[in-house]
């Protein structure tokens, strides 16, 4: 089989009939320049893998959304469903009373209580309708945030706004008219008490309570067509949901095998030898997990930490750190042993962004001193990028490189900065090995 040789080899072949073949330099160059083009198409592929992230995290907002608005719904209607009977039972109310005169006084406070059934359910509507035009807000606020990804969700979610404000104006209009009518029955009561011979006045006050009863149980109903429309355009914004995160996750899994892919390509060629442009970051990677597994190992034949200690597992969560910070029996020895490992390999060249060991959990108890900076109360977006310490990054990437026990790895991934900055990096690992136990992994991330 042919192996390709080393970078600075001369060496070309020659035919049996004395002819050269193709020189091996142009090959490598070849090789090198398909090692390139492949972290190219890494790059974007991580870029794409990133913005599909972004789109699922506004997708599981929408989610959670869709669950919150079906409560509300669900209250709603069953809120509803209590107007209609209430107003159905003070419309017989007002029956019973004009077919009994003897009775009236009885029926007319049997009235009022319906009525004021009534109004405690359409106050409910209104409220509940306020909670929904909320959530329907934030909703459209996430999807817009989504771009292109969310523009119809967007449009069904404001469409359910508008339903839920309409919905909240029928509510209304029928707490008003309550209101005017508990004030006609109140003082039709008191007539009747203080003169119960004023019959023939009672034909005419009932003629009035029955056309408000009426304009209340229209209201009722305008409002129960309203709500058909909005659990309509909820069932659509289910949908949206639904199908948009079966897409992504379908898009999600594809980018994330492409990704891999050009990624293992790029590591197949490193490792046939060939002098790619990230072989000095590998050997650099290489070569600090080397001085890390020294240090830990000479530090544990000093006596300066017990076995246990250093492959602690149980993070202790440091309070009122956003994003959360832990820390581990470990963090003191990682703080004097790592820095002097860590920030002698930044200076090896400008590309390198950060070198650090993190644990077999992805936790870094000890960042490079720039990403080492004491956490702002309250400020998490310069925390997010300024205080990278004391945190467990296990995301796809920083797993991968924690748990890797291969020679080396590479990865290529977007870097959260907080705000939503981010910054696509290569990064090669290679893993720490202390005593012959699997500690953790050396990662060391660099630019294009």
């Amino acid at each position: 089989m042919f192996k390709w040789p080393r970078s600075g080899s001369t060496a070309s072949a020659v035919a049996h009939d004395g002819a050269p073949r193709r020189d091996d330099d142009a090959a490598l160059n070849v090789v090198r320049r398909l090692s390139r083009s492949l972290s190219t198409v890494g790059k974007d592929a991580a870029e794409v893998r990133g913005a599909l992230e972004d789109t699922q995290r506004v997708v599981q907002s929408q989610s959670q959304a869709m669950q919150a608005l079906a409560q509300q719904l669900h209250q709603i209607s069953q809120a509803q469903a209590a107007i209609t009977a209430a107003t159905a039972e003070s419309a017989a109310a007002v029956q019973r009373a004009r077919d009994a005169l003897g009775g009236v006084g009885s029926e007319v406070t049997g009235m009022a209580s319906t009525l004021a059934q009534v109004s405690d359910a359409a106050a409910e509507i209104t409220k509940i309708s306020l909670q929904t035009r909320l959530v329907a807000f934030n909703a459209a606020v996430e999807a817009k945030h989504a771009g292109e990804a969310g523009r119809g969700f967007a449009v069904v979610a404001e469409a359910v706004k508008a339903l839920a404000g309409q919905v909240e104006a029928s509510s209304k209009a029928i707490v008003s008219a309550i209101g005017s009518l508990q004030t006609r029955i109140d003082r039709f009561s008191e007539e009747l008490t203080e003169n119960p011979a004023k019959r023939s006045q009672i034909h005419a006050a009932f003629s009035a309570v029955e056309a408000d009863v009426q304009r209340i149980a229209a209201s009722a109903a305008q409002s129960g067509q309203q709500m058909q429309v909005l659990n309509q355009r909820a069932h659509e914004l289910d949908r949206e949901v639904t199908q948009a995160a079966g897409g992504l996750q379908v898009a999600f899994d594809g980018s994330d095998r492409f990704l891999r892919m050009a990624e293992e390509l790029v590591e197949q060629v490193a490792e046939s030898g060939v002098e790619v442009d990230d072989m000095p970051f590998i050997r650099a990677a290489q070569q600090a997990a080397g001085e890390i597994a020294a240090v830990l190992e000479g530090a544990l034949k000093a006596g300066q930490i017990a076995a246990p200690d250093l492959f602690d597992e149980q993070y202790r969560p440091i309070e009122g750190t956003s994003p959360q910070q832990h820390l581990a029996r470990f963090c003191q020895l990682t703080d004097r042993l790592f820095p002097a490992v860590q920030e002698k390999m930044l200076a090896l060249d400008d590309r390198i962004v950060f070198c650090i060991a993190a644990d077999r959990n992805g936790y870094i108890p000890t960042h490079n001193r720039k990403y080492c900076q004491p956490q702002r109360p309250g400020d998490t977006v310069w925390n997010t990028a300024n205080s990278r310490y004391r945190r467990i990054f296990n995301d796809r990437t920083g797993l991968a490189s924690a748990r890797n026990t291969r020679p080396f790895l590479l990865q290529t991934y977007r870097r959260d900065m907080g705000g939503g900055r981010f910054v696509v990096l290569k990064e090669a690992t290679a893993p720490i090995i202390v005593q012959g136990r699997h500690w953790g992994g050396l990662r060391l991330a660099f630019n294009f």
